[in-house]
């Protein structure tokens, strides 16, 4: 599995709720770690028991530092989190050329919204024409995406923000899920997953005319964070080291993996390793 991603760190803090608009509240709770959508990605699916490795940017340079975010989590384990990509928006053409080699002999590309957009859909191309499969997180989404990257996502995974944004449709339930999927899928996508949070996934394929709803087991959410990371991360190593198992089985195996991510505090730090979860996930 290959990730091309944001790398960067992240302080997160812990409040009863989350501060409104020129409001100061005192947290309980204050830590800095490790993270970025593709590097979570990343460790999820390591965590799982297969090979990885990132394509990033990190480091000083005289027109930006290694990417940050800031996080704050409710007690009900929502979050509201401001990302500054940086240096890894510095990530070029001449990067993605001598990570070539490596992306094309990998399984599965995953790529997401935290680098130079334009690098991204060269990188899925460059997965595409070597027949390496690929899935897309449009994260962070921007409204006017390029319709190119539709066409080159064999797997375009998004939750149902991202959803909304793209398709310009209300997006809070599985019916309306359906609908955003089935707009998405119009636009050329090989599959469309819309994660729901508590609700699960809604599964959709360009060769069935139905989509099919995956319902996740019900946990405390204890912080949320990097919880479609995990999913993602999942999906990537079944979609790797399990391609004759169905896409729909692949999301439900993958709810069960987020769903332990949710039950701890922070994102890879709350990740479950393979020997922490059931043997019938595997």
């Amino acid at each position: 599995m290959y990730t091309l991603k944001l790398c960067s760190l992240f302080p997160l803090s812990q409040a009863p709720r989350l501060p409104r608009a020129g409001e100061t509240i005192h947290g309980h709770k204050f830590f800095i770690g490790f993270g970025g959508k593709g590097a979570n990605q990343c460790i999820q699916a390591a965590r799982l028991g297969v090979k990885t490795a990132m394509v990033y940017f990190v480091g000083q340079t005289s027109d930006a530092a290694t990417g940050a975010a800031s996080i704050t989590v409710n007690d009900a384990g929502e979050n509201a989190i401001v990302i500054v990509a940086g240096a890894n928006m510095l990530l070029g053409r001449e990067e993605l050329q001598k990570a070539l080699p490596a992306i094309s002999h990998a399984k599965v590309l995953v790529c997401q919204l935290e680098i130079s957009p334009q690098m991204s859909l060269q990188a899925l191309r460059m997965a595409r024409n070597s027949r390496v499969k690929t899935i897309f997180n449009p994260a962070p989404a921007i409204p006017d995406l390029d319709p190119d990257f539709y066409k080159v996502s064999d797997v375009f995974c998004c939750n149902e923000s991202e959803a909304k944004l793209l398709t310009g449709s209300s997006v809070t339930n599985v019916e309306e899920a359906h609908r955003a999927g089935q707009e998405l899928l119009k636009r050329g996508c090989g599959s469309v997953i819309i994660t729901l949070g508590p609700q699960g996934s809604v599964v959709l394929k360009a060769q069935e005319s139905t989509s099919k709803h995956i319902p996740v087991t019900a946990a405390t959410a204890v912080d949320t964070t990097g919880a479609g990371d995990s999913f993602i991360g999942a999906l990537a190593f079944y979609m790797a080291n399990y391609s004759t198992v169905p896409l729909e089985e692949m999301a439900r195996r993958a709810n069960q993996v987020a769903a332990v991510s949710v039950q701890a505090v922070g994102t890879q730090t709350s990740f479950p390793f393979r020997h922490n979860l059931p043997a019938e996930l595997f």
